[in-house]
């Protein structure tokens, strides 16, 4: 399976960010199933999930710090890379 994704490391903290459907992000139990799935391919890391609505505004689920550091910077700033992942 291939993966939009990054990993950040700001102000000492490592995580993940990875792009998913607005499905995932809309609902905490499928959001929550999807970052334990990823969780064995992003280890010891926070994963931060990303979508976009119709009109391209991103959406975050996870850390609450990290959400707030991400809506603070535009998508673009972000070194998107594809990931395949088995």
């Amino acid at each position: 399976m291939k993966i939009q994704g990054a990993v950040i490391i700001e102000q000492g903290v490592t995580f993940a960010i990875v792009a998913v459907n607005r499905t995932v992000t809309n609902y905490t139990s499928r959001a929550i199933r999807v970052r334990n799935q990823l969780s064995q391919f992003f280890r010891n890391m926070p994963i931060i999930l990303m979508s976009q609505d119709s009109n391209g505004t991103p959406h975050y689920y996870g850390r609450k710090d990290i959400v707030q550091f991400l809506q603070s910077i535009r998508l673009d700033q972000i070194p998107w890379k594809e990931y395949y992942i088995y």
